[in-house]
């Protein structure tokens, strides 16, 4: 696509180019056409000025001539005066073409001056014999002024002869210059405009193709890659449309969202090309199972929504559900396998429950999470719960709070009981809402969980906790940090994968981490976790078993895992002083884990005298209050500066 652009660019220019070139050319021919006429007629102003003194040479000469032959006819004294006046009339002519006239011009006016000059003194020699009355002598320069007029006549026709001659060549010769450049002129004025039809083409063609590019980007941008349905942008234009008309029309419309129930494992087994096909089946599916008037969209995902302009009742889009259900409920036959997906649905109306388009959505999520977590097929969205309201739209709202990024991580230190020093920092992650301000991760988690939100959840901490862990060693601090990970993340086998990714990505060795499981998650399927965990250790990786003795205990299980260390729960710290069966509980799991050669890290450390305690029991590591609450990471940072500055200056014990 981008090789197309370039080329029509590079032709659109090129083009334009030429074409200013032969505009160019075609101007500079006219200019050279019209300074090439302009000197040809100088030079024939020039030649005709040149011959219109020789004329004028000729015209003085016969003057001269006649005058003569009217003085010898009559022979009275008054004819006289007109012989006298006549010679030497011309020589002002020659005296300018001498000085004024071309090469062969000088040439010639010097003979013919030499010649004329002769024939004026003749004629000056008559008129004064026939003064003095010698009629004889008269007659005789008379006669020899006739003859060397002759000489004079055939010279000046000889002159006269060669000019026109010159004249007519000179003619000839610019007739044919021009004849060329009118010739040049058209084929350019032929090249040119052919050239501008290219470049109108050119651009006509190059403007379509911006104007189907921007078509095409308009529809990627609302409409979904893979399956070509519309996107969650192209939703909400329709839904709006939809609700003016239905301000207008006072018809009702409904909202599906749509979650397909067993994706991820099919997903994350058959691979990720399998899973975009049965995607691409599910968009087929659902679009044939709707009316042509409906939306279907996909959001991201497995989540798919469905507008329903003008539909009566909840009743009626209920009936679309089934409809819906049943499409998805048949099995996908994909190479040779046939895979069952099935669906939850949410359903929301407007304006029955649903003000606008954010609620409509809101609401329709709602519902959908509803009957998700009560196994429901289809839920419908009620107003009045507000409890549970509340929670799901919590939830609703945490697949974008991941995209804008509105967690916010805490770091609670970690300290070696023996030496006081900061070993580490557990991560805990906490929702900056925009409406409910700081959530803490009761609030969301468990539900995350049950919706299959932990895994990309998961994935946000460990980035942003390595990005942050990057920060503190370039700022002279290696402080380990430790990730709560979920069950759904110990039962995908990508796991792995992603966590070596995400140690390249920031540059942190894989002993910089330390991933925290729960009992229940390892029970919940001890093939694969255990799997999951050996990869993880084999990648360098440390892992710890969290609220160890809160759930299962079973020692079985903790025996046969590859993990780091065991972390004691607060609700047996916290109270062991005060509390005999903590106490005792507390030294029990002390005993097992340094009898399985691992680390003990307590947390739920309030005071000194139970780090004193836990110090002679043989903990390894403390955590809690003691030391400090969770802090975001500037304040940790400084808190850490402050522990560091006052570790420097205290007194050697």
């Amino acid at each position: 696509m981008l090789s197309n652009w370039v080329e029509a660019r590079t032709t659109a220019h090129t083009t334009v180019i030429s074409l200013t070139i032969g505009l160019a050319a075609l101007a500079g021919l006219a200019l050279w056409t019209s300074l090439s006429m302009q000197r040809a007629a100088d030079h024939l102003h020039e030649l005709n000025e040149i011959s219109d003194r020789w004329g004028l040479v000729v015209q003085n000469v016969d003057v001269a001539d006649h005058a003569l032959v009217d003085y010898l006819r009559s022979g009275t004294p008054v004819m006289r005066r007109p012989v006298s006046n006549a010679a030497g009339a011309a020589d002002e002519s020659l005296r300018w073409l001498k000085a004024h006239g071309g090469t062969a011009d000088v040439r010639a006016a010097t003979i013919v001056s030499d010649l004329y000059g002769d024939y004026s003194t003749l004629l000056r020699d008559t008129v004064t014999a026939g003064d003095r009355g010698d009629a004889t002598s008269a007659w005789q320069k008379a006669d020899q002024a006739e003859l060397t007029l002759v000489s004079l006549r055939k010279q000046l026709s000889t002159v006269v002869q060669i000019k026109r001659l010159e004249t007519t060549d000179y003619l000839r010769e610019a007739e044919a210059q021009n004849g060329r450049l009118r010739l040049a002129a058209v084929i350019a004025f032929v090249v040119d405009l052919g050239l501008v039809g290219l470049c109108a083409a050119v651009l006509i063609g190059h403007r379509r193709k911006i104007l189907r590019q921007a078509a095409k980007s308009e529809h990627e941008a609302m409409h979904d890659a893979l399956t070509g349905l519309a996107n969650r942008t192209l939703l909400v234009h329709h839904a709006q449309e939809a609700i003016e008309r239905s301000d207008r029309t006072g018809d009702p419309l409904g909202l599906f969202l749509i979650d397909l129930n067993r994706f991820k494992p099919i997903n994350d087994t058959l691979g990720h090309a399998f899973g975009d096909r049965l995607l691409q089946h599910v968009a087929n599916r659902l679009t044939a199972a709707v009316r042509d008037v409906d939306t279907v969209a996909r959001l991201g995902g497995d989540e798919f929504a469905v507008l329903l302009p003008s539909v009566l009742s909840p009743a009626n889009a209920l009936v679309v559900a089934d409809r819906v259900h049943l499409a998805l409920q048949e099995a996908v036959d994909l190479d040779g396998l046939s895979v069952d997906v099935g669906c939850s649905i949410g359903v929301a109306m407007y304006p029955a429950d649903s003000a606008d388009v954010h609620d409509l959505l809101k609401h329709a999520d709602i519902a959908m999470y509803a009957a998700k977590r009560a196994r429901l097929g289809t839920s419908v969205f009620e107003p009045g719960d507000d409890h549970s309201a509340a929670q799901l739209t919590v939830i609703s709202d945490l697949r974008r709070a991941l995209d804008h990024e509105e967690l916010v991580l805490h770091y609670q230190p970690k300290a070696d009981v023996r030496t006081g020093a900061v070993c580490g920092a557990e991560v805990l992650c906490r929702w900056q809402h925009p409406r409910l301000g700081l959530l803490g991760p009761d609030r969301f988690i468990p539900a995350a969980e049950e919706t299959g939100l932990i895994e990309p959840l998961t994935r946000y901490v460990l980035d942003h906790s390595l990005a942050q862990c990057r920060t503190w060693h370039a700022e002279g601090w290696d402080v380990p940090v430790s990730v709560n990970v979920g069950a759904q993340c110990l039962h995908d086998p990508t796991f792995p994968e992603q966590v070596a990714d995400a140690l390249k990505l920031h540059g942190r060795p894989p002993d910089v981490l330390t991933l925290e499981i729960t009992e229940s998650a390892i029970i919940a399927d001890p093939i694969r976790a255990s799997d999951v965990l050996t990869r993880l250790r084999e990648l360098g990786v440390r892992l710890s078993i969290d609220d160890f003795g809160t759930g299962y205990s079973s020692i079985a299980y903790l025996r046969t895992m590859p993990v780091h260390e065991m972390k004691i729960d607060r609700s047996f710290t916290t109270n062991m002083r005060t509390d005999a069966s903590s106490g005792a509980i507390t030294r029990s799991l002390l005993g097992l884990a340094h009898n399985l050669e691992l680390e003990v890290v307590a947390e739920g450390v309030e005071d000194e005298e139970t780090w004193d305690v836990l110090a002679t029991l043989g903990c390894d590591i403390v955590q809690g209050y003691c030391l400090s609450k969770p802090l975001p990471a500037d304040e940790f940072a400084a808190w850490l500066r402050d522990r560091t500055a006052k570790e420097l200056t205290a007194p050697a014990p």
